[in-house]
Parts: structure tokens; sequence; C-alpha cells
């Protein structure tokens, strides 16, 4: 089971911020090979989820109110660390990160970007695709609703 926090950007602490962009550039740059830009301006806007092991940042989310990001609230940066896949920590971040939107917008609408090979994971989470797959830095991805 996760530790879970949720923050905005002037609440986090510096480490909190250290460990999260370190985690995202992990997975995002190193492991999935892919050049390009993380620190994207958008991190001050949203709300950051936070999920702990044992004090260990090893699970991550930012989500955004709407308008902030796409026109209906939204999931990002959805991360695990590599070794703490196996413990199905994905659905434990996404769950929590949902339920975030629901308390802190009021919403239940989420417009996410997934990752194609991916696509299972989130319809697990009520997340159903909409349109055609598209690149995104080189990788296909595709938009889900979860209504």
């Amino acid at each position: 089971m996760l530790d879970i926090k949720t923050k905005s950007f002037s609440e986090l602490t510096t480490r909190e911020l250290y460990d999260l962009l370190q985690l995202r550039s992990e997975v995002f740059v190193v492991e999935q090979n892919c050049v390009y830009q993380d620190i994207d301006g958008k991190d001050q806007n949203a709300l950051h989820v936070l999920g702990y092991k044992e004090g260990i940042l090893v699970a991550y989310t930012r989500i955004f109110k709407p308008g902030d990001y796409f026109e209906d609230a939204s999931i990002g940066r959805v991360v695990v660390a590599k070794d703490q896949r196996k413990y199905k920590y994905g659905y434990h971040i996404m769950e929590a990160s949902i339920q975030a939107v629901n308390q802190h917008f009021n919403l239940s609408k989420i417009k996410i970007s997934a990752q194609v090979y991916l696509k299972t994971f989130y319809n697990n989470l009520g997340f159903n695709e909409v349109g055609e797959e598209y690149l995104e830095d080189d990788i296909p991805h595709i938009v889900m609703i979860k209504a």
C-alpha cells in the first residue's frame, strides 16, 4: 500500500520536487529513451499526486483542472518506478488521482493522453479510447476519456 500525498506546486518541498523530477526523468527520458522537454512550465498549475513506499517516491501523477491542460480535467505524467511495477502501484496512484480530481475539482470526467501500450490498463480504470492514435515524442498515444 502506498502513502499518498497530494500537493500544489507551491506546497512541494525542494526534496519532493527533486524526487518527482528524478522519477519522471528516470522513466520517461532514460528508460523510454525519449529526449523531450519534461519540465514544460505546466507543473506550477498542477496538483501533484505522490505515492510513497517506506518513505521513497515510487509512483507519481500530476492532475489539472479543466482548461489548464485540456478542456476537461486531466491526469498526466503517470509513472511508477520500474522495480515497483510488479506491485500494481499504477492502479493505486491512478485511483488516488481520479479521487483527487473528484475531490479537488468536483468533477468525474477526465481526459488523458495515454501511451497506446497501456490502453488495457486505462480501460480497467474506466477510461475509453477516443479518436485515432497519434505520435507524441515519437511514442504512439491515444486520447482516452473517463466519464
